[in-house]
């Protein structure tokens, strides 16, 4: 089965120093450059995703609530949109096959809302391919990656998340992975988010996404502010999310 490697917005911006820097970004870029390196084997391609924001409406606010708004990030033209220096040398190597942008004038969380300088999106540049199964890395664990992750699974894609190659940040009442609808998911072991004591993912029905390990995300209970500018680092479960593809 062809296999590609999904980095998902390893940028200055998203790193220590950056604008809305997730603690343990650095490492994870650096962590990733190795895997790349080492790994080359197993992907038949290694792809990556960019957030390119040029007027994003209400994704960016003076006064975010850091849920649905967020201090103005990876802005087009700017040092903050660039690959971290501890990836970046792989995308400067060759190494990275295609880089898709995505969030010009919207949000746009899921690398597959990108595109890539010819316009393609990764789901139709992978198939093209024949890439029938995708690891996801990158930045932040519970919101570009899981949505990258989650868009996937919908591509139909074998999907696996790589937790020990992810950072993430700590939110409260929001689930890392929220479904409406049709029951998708099953969850086992620890609940990956809590909130009052109670778990926030309930579900039942035929499995499409399988998450297994330690609770990877711990509630917080505010934002950040002016003396803790930054998310607090959370330990992050030496397991990976595994997406089979929805059949």
């Amino acid at each position: 089965m062809r296999r590609a490697l999904i980095v998902v917005d390893v940028q200055n911006d998203f790193c220590e120093g950056g604008s809305l820097a997730v603690p343990g970004g650095a490492d994870v870029a650096a962590a990733i450059t190795e895997l790349i390196g080492q790994a080359s084997v197993a992907y038949r391609h290694v792809v990556a995703t960019r957030d390119h924001h040029i007027d994003p409406g209400d994704h960016f606010s003076d006064h975010p609530d850091f849920v649905d708004s967020w201090p103005p990030h990876c802005v087009a033209g700017t040092e903050g949109v660039g690959f971290h220096p501890n990836f970046a040398p792989a995308v400067a190597s060759g190494a990275v096959d295609a880089v898709f942008d995505k969030g010009a004038r919207s949000a746009a969380y899921s690398g597959f809302e990108g595109v890539d300088e010819n316009g393609l999106s990764p789901a139709v540049w992978l198939r093209e391919r024949q890439v029938r199964e995708v690891d996801v890395v990158g930045i932040a664990t519970d919101h570009c990656v899981r949505a990258t992750a989650l868009d996937a699974v919908r591509a139909g894609f074998r999907t696996h998340v790589l937790l020990d190659l992810t950072a993430g940040l700590q939110v409260t009442g929001k689930p890392l992975l929220q479904v409406t609808g049709k029951p998708l998911l099953q969850v086992t072991g620890k609940p990956l988010l809590q909130v009052t004591g109670k778990p926030v993912l309930q579900v039942t029905g035929k499995p499409v996404l399988q998450v297994t390990g330690e609770s990877v995300l711990q509630p917080f209970a505010r934002p950040p502010s002016p003396a803790q500018p930054h998310w607090p680092t959370w330990p992050c479960a030496k397991e990976r999310l595994l997406l089979p593809a929805v059949r």
